[in-house]
């Protein structure tokens, strides 16, 4: 398949006055969270909520930060979430990508937002019901 990529935009929803950091992250659907380099933890001044135990690829285990509140902006979609501080590069995880309701296209190597709902993001709740 090879690698997919999707530029997305990081911000700090708590420090509005923070310009937004655009970058071109590795799309993971095998990757639960979303990972970001120290450097854009930095730019966008994310607090350290806890310290997590992740295991990579090569199955090694490491505690590393976990810090938010995060806003990634992909298209006309749009995600909360906490970020894994780790590596030189975002990596979008499965859950932010769940959440903004988009798919990965392998062929083409790229991200899109699902085209059997164009205009928002959809989702299924299970057993969930609206407020009456």
């Amino acid at each position: 398949m090879g690698f997919a990529y999707a530029t997305v935009q990081l911000s700090n929803p708590r420090q509005p006055a923070l310009n937004p950091v655009e970058v071109n992250a590795l799309v993971d659907s095998g990757a639960n969270w979303t990972c970001i380099p120290e450097h854009v933890r930095l730019q966008l001044q994310l607090e350290e909520a806890e310290r997590r135990e992740i295991t990579t690829a090569d199955g090694a285990k490491h505690f590393v930060p976990y810090v938010g509140p995060l806003e990634i902006h992909f298209e006309n979609r749009l995600s909360f979430s906490g970020a894994m501080v780790l590596g030189d590069q975002v990596l979008l995880g499965a859950i932010s990508m769940q959440d903004m309701d988009v798919v990965i296209i392998p062929k083409e190597h790229k991200l899109i937002v699902n085209p059997e709902n164009p205009n928002f993001a959809a989702g299924f709740v299970g057993g969930a019901r609206p407020a009456q």
